[in-house]
């Protein structure tokens, strides 16, 4: 397997700096890009495409507002399958629309899945799809005070071990 540039985690402070400035607009031009990392735009598009090929950037999208679209309820369901069925349950999952996120988890519970429904009817007929096939645990999103964001980058300066977590870049 070829060894790739960043297979370790490790960025320097203009690959973290283009990465942060793409996560704020990934549609700016590679012009102002460059200009925002100090960069000749040939320079950021090359780096930009190292990232991409080995998988650092793995793609571009659009940020959509489920309220927006009249789902303005949004729920994670903590899902436990019943005994032999935990394929049959990933299955349901993936065919719910209202599913927007599901991750395999440790713990009590196998699978956290995050919705977006109309309506608490709604979300109980989401609910009903799952529990012929397994336990559900459901908490309705109040409010998101962290939104999706970057994970920590490599050239993160952290103070100590005490907050070897809080990222200080």
């Amino acid at each position: 397997m070829k060894r790739l540039r960043f297979q370790n985690g490790s960025l320097d402070a203009t690959d973290a700096a283009l990465l942060r400035a793409l996560a704020m607009e990934a549609r700016t031009t590679m012009t102002d890009l460059a200009r925002a990392v100090g960069l000749s735009p040939p320079s950021a598009a090359e780096r930009v495409r190292r990232l991409e090929e080995a998988g650092v950037i793995r793609g571009y999208g659009v940020v959509v507002d489920p309220a927006a679209l009249g789902l303005p309820l949004a729920a994670y369901i903590r899902i436990r399958p019943l005994p032999g069925l935990l394929g049959k349950v990933a299955e349901v999952l993936l065919r719910l629309e209202a599913v927007v996120e599901c991750d395999r988890v440790t713990g009590e519970d196998c699978f956290v899945a995050k919705a977006h429904v109309r309506s608490v009817a709604d979300l109980e007929a989401l609910i009903d799809e799952i529990i012929l096939y397994a336990m559900t645990n459901t908490s309705i999103i109040q409010s998101s005070p962290v939104k999706r964001r970057l994970p920590p980058l490599a050239t993160s300066m952290y103070s100590g071990p005490g907050d070897r977590f809080v990222n200080k870049a």
